[in-house]
Formats: C-alpha cells, sequence, structure tokens
C-alpha cells in the first residue's frame, strides 16, 4: 500500500436537478430522470435548422436532448465574491457555477472565503471546448465590434475558471485546470491527493466542470456516433444506443486524513486509492481499450492494499453506448473475477454525460449514499446489456439497504474512461467516526526522479 488516504471533507455541486449534493441524492434514490430538450435559444440557430435523421446530412444533430442546470438559484453563491475586478454573475456560467460549486464545498468543510490560505489550491478538470460565451465573443469580433474588457474574459474558458476560484475564496496555491476528456475529474482529485501527500498543500478543492457550447456537443458527438439516435441515456441496457451530454459543476474539499481527524472535521468519505492510465497505440481513439482500463484498476487497487472483493458498489462510467458498456463490464469481470452480485450503477440514466465532471458527480452520490447507508438504485435495468450475463455484476432497481459482512466499511469503486484512451479507478469508503484515530504520514518529499525526453 502505497497511497496515504486522503479525506473528503466539503461537496458541493450544480448540476442538471441538484443544486447540491443532497439534492442530488433525492434526485437519484427517487429515480428521477431529469433530460430534457436544449433551452430555446441555446443553440444560436432555429432547431429545425439542425435536427435531422441519423442520414441527414454532416453537420446535423439527431436529438436535441440533454442534461441542463435550468434552476439560476447557483447564482446567490456569487454574492459577495470577488475576483480579477470583474463582474462574475455577468460572465458565462462556466465561471460562476464553479465558483458557485467550490463556495458551497468550502462552506460545507466549515471553512470561511476570503481568508488567505497559502497552503490551499485547486485543480479542476474543465472540457477545453468553445463555450456559449465564447461563441458570442468570437461572433462580435467577426461582427466588428470591440469587445469590452468584461466579455474579452470569455477568450480564457480553459483555464480562467481556477484562477477565479483562487482569487476568489483565498487560495494561495496551485490553481489550474486539466482536460483528460471524460476522466478529467478524477484526474484532477488523483493531482490534489498528490499535493497533500508530497506536503506541497495542506487543503485541496478538486472537481470537474463542463459547460461546452451545446450545438457543438450535439453536432460533434452525432459526427463521432455516438449521441443516442432515440434520446435516451440508457446505461447497462441491451437497447442502448448512445450518450446524451450534460453540464454541470462539482467539487470536493480534501485533506490528509489525519488532519482532518486532528481539526474534528466532518468526513464525507476516505480516497483510498486512485489508479490512471492511457490506452497509448491501440486499436483507434474512440475505441475503449479492456487492458488500459484493467491497467487503472489494478494500480488503484495496488496503491490502497485492498482486495477487490472487499468493494460493495460500484459506480461505472457507462455511458450507454453498446461497445463502451460492454467493454466496461468486460474489464471490471476480470478484477472483480469470483464475486458474486456486485451492484452496478451510473448517474448518466438520471442526468446524462457530465463528460469532464463526470467522475466528481459520480464520487458525490457515492458519498451520499454511503452516508444514508442506501444502494442507489438502476435506471433501466429491465433488459441489462448481454455482457451482464454470467458476470459478477448486478443492476438494483430499488434502493437497498448497503450493509457488508464482518464489520467491512462500506467501500466503493468510481470509474472515469476518457476519449482516447484516459482512464481513472478511484477507491472510496466511509469513515467510522469511532475507528482509531489514523497516525500522521510522512509527507513524500525525496526528490524527483529524473524524466527523459526520448521522443517529440
Amino acid at each position: 500500500m502505497d497511497f496515504s488516504p486522503v479525506a473528503i471533507v466539503g461537496q458541493g455541486c450544480i448540476l442538471p436537478g441538484a443544486l447540491s449534493p443532497a439534492a442530488l441524492w433525492d434526485l437519484v434514490q427517487a429515480g428521477r430522470v431529469v433530460l430534457g430538450p436544449s433551452p430555446e435559444g441555446a443553440w444560436g440557430v432555429p432547431r429545425d435548422a439542425v435536427l435531422g435523421a441519423p442520414d441527414a446530412p454532416r453537420d446535423r444533430a439527431w436529438s436535441d436532448q440533454g442534461g441542463y442546470v435550468r434552476d439560476a438559484g447557483w447564482r446567490q453563491a456569487l454574492q459577495g465574491l470577488h475576483a480579477d475586478g470583474l463582474d462574475l454573475g455577468a460572465l458565462d456560467p462556466v465561471f460562476g457555477w464553479a465558483l458557485a460549486a467550490a463556495r458551497m464545498a468550502m462552506d460545507d468543510a466549515g471553512l470561511q472565503h476570503g481568508v488567505r490560505r497559502p497552503g490551499a489550491g485547486v485543480i479542476l478538470g474543465n472540457l477545453s471546448y468553445p463555450t456559449p460565451g465564447l461563441a458570442a465573443l468570437a461572433e462580435s469580433v467577426w461582427a466588428g465590434r470591440a469587445p469590452e474588457r468584461q466579455r474579452a474574459a470569455e477568450r480564457f474558458m480553459s483555464g480562467l475558471p481556477a484562477m477565479l476560484v483562487a482569487q476568489a475564496l483565498g487560495l494561495g496555491g496551485r490553481a489550474f485546470c486539466l482536460d483528460a476528456a471524460c476522466a478529467s475529474s478524477l484526474y484532477a482529485i488523483k493531482l490534489a491527493c498528490e499535493a497533500l501527500q508530497d506536503g506541497r498543500a495542506d487543503l485541496m478543492l478538486a472537481g470537474g466542470l463542463n459547460r461546452a457550447d451545446d450545438l457543438f456537443l450535439h453536432v460533434g458527438f452525432c459526427a463521432l456516433n455516438a449521441l443516442s439516435r432515440s434520446g435516451q441515456s440508457r446505461p447497462f441496457h441491451r437497447d442502448a444506443d448512445g450518450l446524451l451530454p450534460a453540464e454541470g459543476a462539482g467539487f470536493v474539499v480534501l485533506k490528509r486524513l489525519a488532519d482532518a481527524v486532528a481539526d474534528g472535521d466532518t468526513i464525507r468519505g476516505v480516497i483510498r486509492g486512485v489508479g490512471l492510465s492511457n490506452d497509448g497505440r491501440g486499436r483507434g481513439m474512440l475505441t475503449p481499450s479492456e487492458d488500459g482500463q484493467l491497467r487503472a484498476m489494478r494500480a488503484a487497487y495496488a496503491a490502497s492494499g485492498w482486495d477487490p472483493a472487499s468493494v460493495s458498489y460500484i459506480e461505472c462510467h457507462a455511458t450507454g453506448t453498446p461497445l463502451g458498456d460492454a467493454t466496461e463490464i468486460k474489464s471490471m469481470a476480470r478484477v472483480f473475477a469470483g464475486a458474486q452480485g456486485v451492484p452496478l450503477g451510473s448517474l448518466k440514466g438520471n442526468l446524462g454525460h457530465l463528460i469532464t465532471a463526470s467522475g466528481v458527480a459520480g464520487l458525490l452520490k457515492v458519498t451520499e449514499a454511503m452516508r444514508r447507508g442506501v444502494l442507489p438504485p438502476v435506471l433501466h435495468s429491465d433488459a441489462p446489456n448481454a455482457a451482464l450475463d454470467g458476470s459478477p455484476f448486478r443492476l438494483p432497481p430499488a434502493p437497498e439497504p448497503w450493509s457488508t459482512p464482518g464489520g467491512v466499511p462500506r467501500r466503493a469503486a468510481v470509474n472515469n474512461f476518457g476519449f482516447g484512451g484516459n482512464n481513472a479507478h478511484l477507491l472510496v469508503e466511509a469513515w467510522d467516526p469511532a475507528a482509531p484515530t489514523p497516525a500522521p504520514y510522512p509527507l513524500r518529499t525525496a526528490p524527483p526522479e529524473e524524466i527523459a525526453i526520448v521522443a517529440v
């Protein structure tokens, strides 16, 4: 075991149908689906000019369905926040969602915003595709209208959200965004854990964000033959025919476990390992690899010292694409060989594919389920994917008590597998306040090994 445990001490989210982790759990437990048509005017062109059958000419969308943040109540969280002299509420929501979710997570951790914290930082997985704000800025430039400074800030939609969060919340440590496709938020959490374990930070915010232009996503996923032709998000279903994009943001506040216990923090969960891998040269950028996913999973269990048999729930990446879902089931079956009846789930059946925010949203779902001792239900479980036949897994059709044998804590895994073969597998367990106080662990202060660049 070489992964020093990291405590989740705060959580926040701005998601379709859920402006808090508690609201997210209510949505999941009730089996609600919050998918619907794109907001009026969101595409910037008449809907009929874009929608078309799957055999229509290129640059068309088969469906306008997706998961959208329709409740503007998140804007209240921006009150009193200041960063870089900008009117934060007037910027594209890509900035506002990051700020609102981060502030919520800090509040949940009992931390005042605005207090300077030089040992705290933020790492955010963010889809670096054009946002509606950037599209509007480009349109004004093409039309010959000089943008004001406020509008000009929209061009920094890739990295600026993390910088504004750091400024507004007083985080003086490292602050940056990364894009590892659909695995981005778990990559961000992994890097945040390493910053704590190496002693480069004492507190980290990490999570994911997606506010890419919705027309861009719908047309793009159609070009990749990944969008659902039926307009449904049905992970694990035998007749699933693709994904539906969703938007939103989610954050967790992380501390070293010993520090969190010493500080008397409420611990939402304990991260025990994160395994990352990349498929590298394989069958293709859009073709998932069992071996690549397997490497990420095995790395997580090696780091944690866990036996996979101790995991009692898996929040899957499962997007509703037939090949992707089947590949994930097969790769997990190799890790969980010999197990029986391991429950699976996927938040994408409720609110679509959050892309860069999907991993952290799945983690929030898991920690809320752990806190209540309830296994979440799986939607569309009536006709399971054929890959589940004879597998170690099952799909709970309704909420169930989350019981574990022999005093083993509730343990879960969260999968995130991204475009181009970016793979992540996170292990988290419920914290027992009656557990022995963990000893402070030595920080990894050895100088980094030199790395040679052998090709470019």
